[in-house]
């Protein structure tokens, strides 16, 4: 399945069992499918149901807060501090480019954030997955350092956000919340 004539754009192709099978989206108002088959199996062939009409809901719900955050004027009649909570729950529970996107909103609020907009111990378990990729990336010396689009959004999160922490003055409770007593212990020993 396509959206071009030629199969070269937003291409998905499926074999297989039912399970092997996932929902997607292609843009645009047309749909190019082919069925082929090597003749291995006696089933009957294949279903698959279009929906038409929206974008998904992850989608949309991006590109409107991207916008929202975006312009000065509207930033202060947002609920910051809920927004962050949410894109923070979101980040840790998804996957791929959404997980990637959530991360992009985190960073234009951390950026626009004042005083008491954004609790961000909350980003611990992204805290965790980030020095978990760091500690892996440390002890694969032998392999080049190229970093995953997933290491580098994060590294840009904590960066930015350790500067905007240190700006409001909470730089030590911030660093403290987001690591664990052991880890506390393991760097007072060293």
């Amino acid at each position: 399945m396509s959206s071009s004539s030629d199969f070269q754009q937003d291409r998905h192709s499926f074999s297989g069992s039912p399970e092997k099978w996932n929902d997607f989206e292609l843009p645009g108002d047309t749909l190019y499918y082919r069925f082929t088959s090597d003749m291995s199996n006696t089933e009957w062939g294949y279903k698959f149901t279009v929906t038409v009409g929206h974008l998904g809901r992850f989608q949309t719900g991006f590109e409107i807060l991207k916008q929202m955050l975006s312009e000065e004027r509207v930033i202060p009649h947002i609920p910051l501090a809920k927004i962050w909570e949410w894109q923070v729950g979101v980040a840790c529970r998804q996957t791929g480019h959404q997980r990637l996107k959530a991360i992009h909103l985190l960073l234009k609020i951390v950026q626009c954030s004042t005083q008491g907009d954004c609790d961000f111990t909350l980003l611990k378990p992204l805290w965790q997955l980030f020095t978990h990729m760091e500690n892996n990336l440390c002890q694969d010396v032998a392999k080049p350092g190229i970093l995953l689009p997933l290491h580098r959004a994060l590294t840009e999160l904590f960066f930015v956000t350790e500067n905007r922490v240190n700006e409001l003055g909470s730089l030590q409770e911030y660093l403290l919340a987001l690591n664990t007593e052991d880890h506390l212990h393991r760097c007072t020993a060293q």
